[in-house]
């Protein structure tokens, strides 16, 4: 599940060259303008661009069955102003398949340290590595969360011994829904199949969220759905586990967030419901998501109903649960 690296380089390519080329090739005039210009512009973007900062720690541990799962260790926001809030008590105590919803915003930086919390493997020494590699926010390649032999500079992961510390920025542009997943246990696909995997929401700087009440990630894996909610009123994160029920208030918008973790490919349904495909002008009422792919929709919970996937191999594995809406 390796995604695009979308690392930022920003190079300073004015003054790479010698000062007296430039001035043989245009009036000083011009080059100053040009100076004042780029130096307004650098102002200008901090100042708009500026976004809070998330400082995150969050534990890789091993939970009954053999499975594997990340939990929520802090979460300290950090505004512009300097102010910090702490909203570590929003999340389960516990560690959760998926893991914690992380909630930011487009400009947004992220900071977040890994520590492997897993019984050491002596006797096989790549069991005791973890990371996490997220899709569609910008990194550097220290924080790709992949091994020396995929991104060619190290391994970036958590052992027995040390933690990781992962930097994101979720510049313009990449607002949405990602993953996020281990991808160095064993080998380079990592233990997402074992439970380490989880949803990064970026929301637009310019599209407010603010009457949407519920966030509801569904991962569909190959023999069931595994959700997390966020209830946006209180912020409070709710693990719900394998097939859940979903709870909405009657008339209340709330929004959808699946996505697709295996090899299946999956026919996702809301019954008695249809929403607005995203980047289209149709209404829909069912959504083929294939591997490593995802849907976003919003829905206005006006009456109850079911969620399934009805691809017939899921449907054999009873790939459901109740979409139920109280006044």
């Amino acid at each position: 599940m390796r995604g695009i690296h979308a690392a930022e380089l920003v190079t300073d390519s004015f003054f790479s060259s010698p000062m007296e080329k430039v001035c043989n090739s245009r009036p000083l005039s011009a080059i100053w303008s040009m100076i004042l210009f780029a130096i307004s512009l650098l102002f200008l973007g901090g100042n708009v661009l500026a976004g809070n900062t998330h400082r995150i720690g969050m534990f890789a541990e091993e939970i009954t069955g053999g499975y594997f799962a990340y939990r929520m260790m802090r979460h300290e926001i950090t505004d512009q102003d300097g102010n910090s809030t702490d909203i570590t008590t929003r999340y389960s105590d516990k560690a959760t398949i998926p893991g914690p919803t992380l909630i930011i915003s487009e400009s947004d930086e992220v900071e977040i340290e890994l520590m492997y919390q897993i019984v050491p493997d002596q006797a096989n020494p790549k069991h005791n590595q973890v990371s996490l590699h997220v899709h569609g926010v910008h990194f550097d390649i220290d924080s790709d969360g992949t091994l020396k032999y995929i991104n060619l500079h190290k391994d970036e992961s958590a052992t027995p011994v040390m933690s990781y510390t992962y930097r994101w920025h979720a510049a313009p542009g990449t607002a949405g829904t990602w993953p996020y997943h281990d991808h160095n246990m064993e080998n380079h696909n990592g233990a997402e199949d074992r439970g380490l995997f989880g949803a990064l929401i970026v929301n637009s700087s310019s599209a407010a969220a603010d009457n949407v009440k519920k966030e509801f990630v569904l991962y569909i894996i190959d023999d069931a759905f595994v959700g997390m909610e966020t209830n946006n009123t209180t912020g409070q994160h709710t693990p719900l586990w394998a097939n859940p029920n979903l709870t909405a208030e009657k008339n209340s918008d709330v929004r959808f967030h699946v996505l697709a973790l295996g090899t299946n490919f999956h026919q996702f349904q809301l019954n008695n419901y249809t929403w607005a495909d995203p980047g289209s002008v149709n209404q829909i009422h069912t959504k083929a998501i294939g591997p490593l792919e995802k849907h976003v929709f919003v829905v206005k919970a006006t009456h109850s109903s079911s969620y399934m996937d009805t691809a017939f191999s899921s449907v054999l594995l009873g790939m459901k649960g109740d979409f139920v809406v109280a006044d």
